[in-house]
């Protein structure tokens, strides 16, 4: 019996994906890789995004819903040896599939457009696996839009990718976009500017008590190391910090932006702006 034909190690498919490991040629091509089950998932029910699947027998065989509804997406199945999807894949350990995917980043003036009420906004973040963690807090809580500066970190760098675990595929994405830009037409769109600081001059406990939480809210996020500069920091309505009850010294960059995020959720879905109630 003649096996399944398995694409070619030297073909140019293969080589063509393994190039996107770099970003000069994801942006050349406009092209991205998606790795595992869970991010070819969401990437062949996005809409014209899935251009290419490899996957491994066993994974094809393991997941043929997925391998299914790519094909149905209009992407080209190649079957592949495990050396090859290593060769492709830029994790330790793949896991069967690699997906080639369209950017799907979305204008900042779209973001505008559709009145946001709850945005992210990077500032120079330049962790990948920061970035993709934030995509995702704020996916999970609920915001609209996320914005990638200028100075910030590749939104398709295979590390954000895997980071954001699929979220990359449930909500818009600006990138490239001047943080002095960013927070000028956030503000023009009637949005609040929040930067999250552990300096701030604000406490973010106290924000929500005085009710101030509820209108349309941008948050904007700083590196890793060295926070936000002074200039950013003046751009924006409010600097707010999380408070430490304990003794832990600061918090990392996604745990604040889930703190700050999910504050601005709760505040945005209870009446009155998430006042605290006084007993009587």
């Amino acid at each position: 019996m003649v096996g399944p034909e398995l694409i070619s190690p030297k073909s140019s498919r293969v080589s063509a994906a393994r190039r996107l490991a770099k970003r000069n040629f994801r942006g050349k091509e406009r092209l991205f890789l998606a790795e595992g089950p869970q991010a070819v998932r969401e990437a062949a029910g996005h809409a014209d995004t899935l251009v290419e699947l490899f996957a491994t027998l066993d994974a094809a065989e393991r997941y043929t819903d997925i391998v299914a509804e790519a094909r149905d997406a209009g992407a080209r199945v190649h079957l592949a040896d495990e050396d090859v999807i290593a060769d492709i894949s830029t994790t330790v350990t793949p896991q069967g599939l690699v997906g080639v995917c369209r950017f799907l980043d979305t204008p900042f003036e779209d973001v505008l457009a559709a009145r946001p009420k709850l945005v992210a906004v990077l500032a120079n973040v330049r962790d990948p696996g920061n970035a993709g963690t934030v995509l995702r807090c704020a996916d999970a809580a609920g915001a609209d839009a996320v914005v990638l500066t200028d100075a910030s970190v590749d939104l398709y760098n295979p590390k954000s990718v895997r980071a954001s675990v699929g979220s990359l595929f449930h909500l818009p994405v600006a990138v490239g976009v001047p943080v002095e830009r960013a927070v000028q037409g956030l503000k023009d769109a009637g949005v609040r500017i929040l930067a999250a600081d552990g300096a701030g001059e604000h406490d973010l406990d106290t924000e929500l008590d005085r009710g101030t939480m509820g209108t349309s809210t941008a948050w904007i996020f700083g590196n890793e190391a060295w926070g936000l500069p002074e200039e950013t920091r003046e751009l924006a309505d409010a600097v707010v910090r999380v408070p430490i009850h304990g003794k832990a010294e600061s918090l990392n960059l996604a745990t604040a932006a889930a703190v700050c995020l999910y504050a601005s959720a709760r505040a945005q879905r209870a009446p009155g702006g998430c006042r605290s109630v006084t007993p009587s």
